[in-house]
């Protein structure tokens, strides 16, 4: 049997790192001292766990949301972003709650507080909220197996599959592969489909390695939910969305479609953005699937800016909350001693400002056109949100960075757009070996299409048909299927051009076909689905 050779790592590795990156981007940024406020003595009463030597007055904070419009009206002019809409939250008080710009690109209508969007991971954030209303409720605990509600979960490893708990999916620390799992949502298998083929993965340290997984901590909700009896959607519902009173906020994507005040995804094009509403989450909703608006947002910072508490009503126990709002494993490792560590609690960025406050942050991205972030400082009760209706640009990251600068250090500590920009941009960049590549001037032939064409398996992704049509050679993969029409390149190997999350417009998947000795392929290795070694077809 021939081994299918190995591709670099795609996309979803680059948005593994999205949120670490801009986490420890925003941690490490030099301070200019002569710009600072003047610092006080701790007091000596408080915990020094807790001890700030930076007030931070009314005042300060007040100057930072007046300069809001500002900053979006030049980061919307830079980035081309067609709208976005912004919430800033303050102990009870929501200080900025408004839209700007357009809901999709060549119509009028204008982004406002309640224009909803997608989250995209942000959903983590907030799922990790309604888990921990069933650990209040004692459904559940953090720590317990995700086998003790889901007995059919298994992963590579038999003692992992016994021992992997809630809290180790919600924190990324399972062993399994970076987005394990998104490659069978893009060629189009359900949620449950693709959670049971996991364990054909392999596996990396349990509980000593961070990888960004979406489809393991959607596992981690589906065995909360099912320990309830419900769906995830109607559990996310009754325990979160309705007693915060978010009315607009729903998993589920088919309600997000049918909103009349909702903002469009877009996906750059020659001309800046475009309509392009391809994304549906559905699979990995507690993971991506979540839609919202800045009104309903803030009342969900709010409730965890006051550990657990809304409007007079103890919503969520302490001791159920802040296990998610604290590190478990290091997201983002320092490449000396003098940089902060990147961390992550259960579904929340947790890192440390140069001020020495918490932060508490997560960011969003879908190349299918959207990107959101937040960042909150608990000692200050003090949030800011940001949702946009493109592809990634760094527009969240660097307002809500600029934001927090403003507020602790009353400056802006450097343009945060030019930081973010040139590290997030890629990743609605085209993808493959051979982007880029000059097609060979004089290509040897391809065999006839009878030599190709024909019935392939694959244990992880099913059966795949390669058919001769009037119009070449198509690739036909997955349940749904999905089409590829294959394009000749070179002697046995051909090219095809998906468009999916993790495969942006213009990515080319080279197919290579391993003949037999009856001059027939035995085999293909399809690139974009080879990442974990996974991407070979055999003829049976």
């Amino acid at each position: 049997m021939t081994t299918p050779k190995a591709a670099r790592p795609l996309l979803r590795s680059a948005l593994s790192v999205l949120s670490a990156a801009a986490a420890l981007l925003a941690l490490n940024a030099p301070l200019h001292a002569e710009t600072l406020p003047t610092i006080a003595l701790p007091d000596p009463t408080v915990s020094p766990a807790r001890a700030n030597l930076l007030p931070v007055p009314q005042a300060r904070i007040d100057k930072a949301v007046a300069s809001l419009d500002e900053r979006v009206q030049e980061m919307l002019e830079r980035t081309g972003v067609p709208g976005l809409a912004v919430a800033v939250v303050h102990g009870e008080e929501i200080l900025l709650i408004r839209g700007w710009g357009l809901r999709a690109e060549g119509a009028e209508a204008q982004v406002d507080a309640d224009t909803v969007f997608l989250l995209a991971s942000l959903s983590k954030s907030v799922g990790a909220t309604v888990v921990a209303t069933q650990v209040t409720d004692g459904i559940v605990s953090w720590d317990d197996p995700v086998r003790n509600h889901l007995p059919w979960f298994d992963l590579g490893d038999p003692w992992v599959s016994n021992h992997v708990t809630i809290g180790d999916l919600y924190a990324h620390r399972s062993g399994l592969p970076d987005h394990a799992g998104d490659d069978l949502e893009d060629v189009g298998y359900d949620r449950r489909a693709v959670l049971e083929r996991l364990a054909q993965l392999p596996m990396g340290r349990f509980r000593a390695d961070y990888a960004y997984t979406n489809f393991g901590l959607t596992a981690a909700a589906e065995a909360v939910a099912a320990a309830t009896g419900k769906d995830w959607s109607t559990l996310s519902e009754e325990a979160l969305y309705g007693p915060l009173g978010m009315e607009v906020t729903s998993s589920r994507h088919s309600d997000y479609m049918a909103r009349d005040n909702r903002a469009a995804s877009h996906v750059p094009d020659a001309n800046g953005f475009r309509v392009a509403d391809l994304r549906q989450p559905d699979a990995q909703s507690p993971a991506g699937g979540v839609s919202s608006s800045v009104r309903d947002m803030a009342k969900w910072m709010k409730l965890v800016l006051s550990s657990g508490r809304f409007e007079g009503e103890q919503l969520i126990a302490p001791e159920a909350l802040v296990p998610a709002l604290s590190p478990h494993v290091i997201s983002g490792h320092p490449s000396d001693a003098a940089d902060r560590a990147g961390t992550y609690g259960y579904g929340f960025g947790v890192g440390v400002r140069p001020t020495g406050r918490i932060v508490l942050s997560h960011s969003g991205a879908f190349a299918f056109g959207a990107a959101t972030a937040y960042s909150m400082l608990p000692d200050l009760g003090l949030g800011i949100i940001v949702l946009t209706n493109a592809s990634p640009t760094g527009l969240p990251e660097a307002l809500a960075a600029s934001f927090l600068d403003r507020a602790e250090f009353g400056v802006e500590q450097r343009d945060w757009l030019a930081a973010y920009g040139p590290r997030i941009e890629p990743l609605s960049a085209p993808v493959g070996e051979l982007v880029g590549v000059t097609p060979p001037v004089e290509p040897s032939e391809a065999r006839p299409a009878e030599a190709y064409a024909g019935d392939y398996d694959n244990a992880y992704f099913g059966a795949a048909k390669v058919r001769e049509t009037a119009d070449g050679l198509v690739l036909e993969i997955g349940p749904a299927p999905q089409r590829l029409r294959l394009t000749h390149w070179d002697g046995d190997r051909f090219v095809a051009f998906p468009v999916t999350e993790n495969q942006p417009e213009g990515s080319i998947s080279e197919v290579e076909f391993t003949m037999g000795a009856d001059k027939q392929a035995e085999m293909m290795t399809v690139e974009h689905l080879n990442e974990a070694g996974l991407g070979g077809f055999h003829r049976p």
